[in-house]
């Protein structure tokens, strides 16, 4: 049920849009996610562990890739979003993904495009293209109104069976590793993190089909700290 907040003479700050992926791999049961845990001098979350993901850039605008969303996962994005930025965040996922693990989500293909970025170079150097088709749409999130800064996240999951490379540790999260989704809420991980998992089980326990009018959970809350908890 959705609560309705107060009026309040403070308006809440507006949020970026941003997207984060859960990366899964190995058994049905207690699958392992990918994770990393955010530096201490990080200005959001110090010290939680978290999923590889971050606020959409201007460049990811400018991806060109033969491996589109698909198109149930892409209607469901725009319900909230413009096609346009359904895409750019599905690549801001992946790009994410790439600057702060390492990892690749991507097919062999022979676009010669004008790289934009770290990421977008990266994967031209392995004759690589980014493989929106592999992302489905988990659910979207939005920090609290009374948060100072605030995302608008949208958050993806993908078969690990998918990703290339090596890890390697980054500036943006330490100890980046494999852990067991079961095991990764008791860890120290942030409010929202333990909705996403909750979600994470119940999707690979239901394995939805393709289906551009399933359902989408939102979650927030109010100035007045009231949880916004609802279907899409």
């Amino acid at each position: 049920m959705e609560n309705i907040s107060k009026e309040h003479n403070q308006k809440p700050a507006i949020p970026r849009d941003a997207a984060s992926i859960i990366v899964v791999r190995g058994k049905s049961q207690n699958p392992d996610v990918l994770v990393g845990r955010r530096p201490s001098t990080a200005r959001f979350m110090p010290n939680v562990w978290v999923f590889p993901g971050g606020a959409l850039e201007t460049d990811d605008f400018e991806l060109r890739t033969p491996f589109s969303l698909r198109s149930d996962v892409s209607s469901r994005l725009t319900r909230t979003s413009k096609p346009e930025v359904a895409r750019a965040l599905a690549w801001a996922a992946l790009r994410e993904m790439y600057e702060e693990t390492g990892l690749f989500i991507g097919r062999k293909s022979s676009l010669n495009t004008s790289p934009r970025g770290e990421a977008q170079s990266a994967y031209n150097d392995l004759g690589l293209a980014p493989d929106l088709s592999a992302l489905d749409y988990l659910m979207r999130a939005c920090t609290p109104e009374y948060q100072p800064i605030r995302f608008n996240t949208r958050f993806f999951i993908a078969d690990g069976s998918a990703a290339s490379g090596e890890i390697r540790q980054t500036p943006e999260l330490e100890e980046i590793c494999w852990v067991p989704l079961d095991n990764l809420i008791k860890m120290k991980v942030a409010s929202i993190t333990e909705l996403v998992i909750k979600q994470t089980q119940l999707y690979l326990k239901e394995k939805p089909a393709p289906n551009s009018e399933r359902k989408m959970m939102f979650f927030s809350a109010d100035m007045d700290h009231n949880r916004i908890w609802r279907e899409e």
